[in-house]
């Protein structure tokens, strides 16, 4: 087998199975110049934690110009593939360029606010978990502090209805952390996941501020089958303010609310809504503390 050999297996294969082509289209976002681009915001969103050289005040505004001006002319361009790939309506290749502009300016306008959410969601790191040392460590060293600006940021492109990229930068995000937020939740003020691992976050989520979840919490829809025809309902549960919920329990469908000050604990089911100050959890299993030899002879007796 040569390589002329196992490029025609290719091509043969391109041609018998379509589905999963893009050959003769629009240029498509770059998944690698978008995870490039997603870093040097939470450079500009962090300044001095996801540098490779410490950064003195008397350079900021030298380096973060000379950044967002990088950062400015490659989003746009991304963008701008974003938006040939689904043009708005009545919308030529001039418009969707100058478009393409409007929104990147747009966006990093917003970077400011988005940061005020984010030191509330450090706060809430650090205030919640008696193992951090300092604000320091959860912002260099928590994943959730990563995965959740990161949401942050597409979420403010998501709402802007800029086709692939929102999606793109929270899958980054997930596969550097395990945790799954989707662009399109709507998430409050001081927001919390301590550990993370395995989290996940559906699009059409709404969750309040003072939140608080913990390793492998899912927030979820009912069910898919309905495929394309459920785009655009709400499908995932609603968490108002202060809600505490412990490892993985799912909460599950669209019109779930889980009532404000309300805790869900570990492993819980729940498909219903739960008034404001509920508690949740499942009933005590048998649980049986034996020791080592009566174990040993127990297995014993059994087999006899």
């Amino acid at each position: 087998m040569n390589v002329t050999q196992l490029t025609d297996q290719l091509i043969a294969s391109y041609a018998r199975i379509g589905g999963i082509n893009h050959l003769d289209g629009k240029n498509l976002p770059s998944k690698t110049a978008i995870a490039s681009i997603t870093l040097d915001l939470l450079r500009l969103i962090f300044p001095g934690f996801f540098d490779e050289k410490p950064i003195h005040s008397s350079e900021l505004k030298v380096e973060t110009a000379i950044l967002l001006d990088s950062v400015l002319g490659r989003l746009e361009d991304e963008i701008y593939k974003s938006l040939e790939y689904a043009p708005p309506e009545d919308s030529s290749k001039k418009d969707l360029r100058a478009t393409a502009r409007s929104l990147t300016l747009e966006f990093l306008s917003n970077l400011p606010r988005v940061r005020e959410l984010l030191q509330t969601d450090t706060e809430a790191a650090f205030n919640g978990d008696p193992a951090a040392l300092s604000k320091e460590e959860v912002i260099v060293a928590y994943p959730f502090v990563e995965t959740i600006a990161v949401q942050r940021m597409a979420h403010e492109l998501y709402g802007k209805n800029i086709p692939l990229i929102p999606r793109i930068m929270s899958e980054w995000a997930h596969s550097r952390t395990g945790m799954d937020l989707h662009p399109g939740a709507r998430i409050g003020s001081h927001f919390f996941i301590d550990h993370g691992t395995g989290t996940v976050i559906g699009e059409t989520s709404v969750i309040g501020s003072h939140v608080k979840l913990y390793q492998g919490v899912g927030l979820v829809a009912r069910s898919l089958s309905g495929g394309q025809q459920l785009r655009g309902q709400k499908r995932h549960p609603t968490l108002e303010d202060r809600v505490t919920i412990y490892a993985n329990a799912t909460i599950v469908g669209g019109e779930t609310v889980i009532g404000a000050g309300s805790t869900i604990g570990a492993n819980v089911f729940l498909m219903n809504s739960v008034p404001e100050n509920s508690v949740v959890v499942v009933e005590a299993c048998d649980v049986k503390v034996m020791n080592k030899k009566d174990r040993a002879k127990a297995k014993t007796d059994f087999q006899i």
